[in-house]
């Protein structure tokens, strides 16, 4: 077992959480013996009590209490790489749609957590560890996308690529293009949507069923917690007053909300059945997340596109993905391909 230790953290280790950055100094030293020699104030940052979110910069001083020797480790060490079977691996590595040795583009099947969850032991985040190409570190997620929405997910390779993607992100220098299959066909066919959206408990006795609910924006001042949310639709192909072929642009990040967005307006995205309704069959009138037939009843909508300037060759990427097979097997049913629509439905709004 070591004794206590003062080290400083050096060029290229800072802006990381102090979880990790001990970690990647210790592995042995595993999540729960962090936080309890944190508690306890045994690890210090320039002499201050720190929590294992704090971030830790170039140097400064850490001090570390006693570490037991790997082989005297009581657990698993945490550089045990969790197992991903090679069915997985194949078929993660099969997603890829772009890779660099900055990030690495997924084309995330539908069904498919991007994290883990409750009762969620298969996702992205875990099959990331197929996903080293020779790299030291598994990519790290830098975005989410719903476990029943398809399309692209990105990966960054490095910590550093991972804060310049999250930046962008936030700062809206990146361009999504959803595509989705609704119920009844949006008036006006080229508009916008501004509902603010706040959560609403669920009804289970752990809060199960958990939405987001929709906020005029003339309501959204005194409606605790609600966030403002906004997103770009273009109606490209319709059938008769059934269902219609949209894209969808979010120039906000909310949880659900294209969904919620699409359902307040009346047109709920075919297959959703937490916000159009889980048997309601549309005829017409607009309303309903089911076609009926042959039409899939999983959910149909898929991040179709992202636009982003590398944050390291400074050139544009578009990053397309072909649509997952139940929407495919849908467009095809109603005569659509997807060569069809334009690069740019949303040109006109800009």
């Amino acid at each position: 077992m070591s004794g206590v230790q003062t080290l400083t953290v050096a060029p290229g280790e800072g802006d990381q959480r102090l979880d990790r950055w001990l970690k990647r100094r210790f592995p042995q030293f595993t999540q729960g013996r962090i936080e309890k020699a944190c508690r306890k104030g045994e690890i210090r940052i320039d002499g201050g009590r720190a929590k294992s979110s704090t971030r830790v910069a170039e140097g400064q001083q850490i001090r570390v209490p006693p570490i037991p020797d790997r082989q005297d480790a009581d657990v698993i060490p945490t550089s045990h790489r969790p197992a991903v079977t090679e069915a997985d691996a194949r078929m993660i590595r099969d997603c890829v749609l772009f890779r660099d040795d900055h990030l690495i583009a997924l084309n995330k099947p539908p069904g498919l957590p991007t994290q883990g969850g409750s009762g969620q032991n298969r996702h992205v985040d875990g099959l990331a560890e197929a996903l080293r190409f020779g790299f030291d570190d598994k990519p790290r997620l830098v975005h989410r996308l719903d476990k029943d929405t398809s399309g692209v997910l990105l990966l960054a390779r490095t910590r550093a690529m991972a804060k310049a993607l999250t930046e962008a992100i936030r700062h809206r220098e990146t361009r999504k293009i959803y595509w989705a299959l609704v119920a009844g066909v949006p008036t006006p066919y080229l508009g916008e949507i501004r509902y603010g959206l706040v959560k609403a408990g669920g009804h289970g006795a752990a809060g199960e069923g958990e939405k987001m609910r929709c906020v005029h924006p003339a309501e959204l001042a005194g409606t605790p917690g609600a966030k403002r949310a906004h997103t770009l639709y273009a109606t490209l192909y319709r059938v008769a007053s059934r269902a219609s072929w949209v894209a969808l642009e979010p120039l906000t990040g909310r949880t659900h909300q294209l969904r919620a967005h699409m359902a307040e307006i009346g047109h709920p995205i075919v297959g959703d059945g937490k916000y159009g309704g889980s048997g309601q069959e549309n005829l017409g009138d607009g309303w309903g997340a089911q076609l009926g037939g042959i039409i899939s009843k999983k959910l149909h909508l898929h991040a179709r596109s992202m636009t982003l300037l590398h944050p390291v060759t400074r050139k544009p990427l578009t990053l397309t993905a072909p649509l997952p097979p139940h929407m495919a097997a849908s467009w095809d049913t109603l005569g659509w391909a997807e060569d069809i629509a334009a690069a740019d439905p949303f040109e006109t709004l800009r």
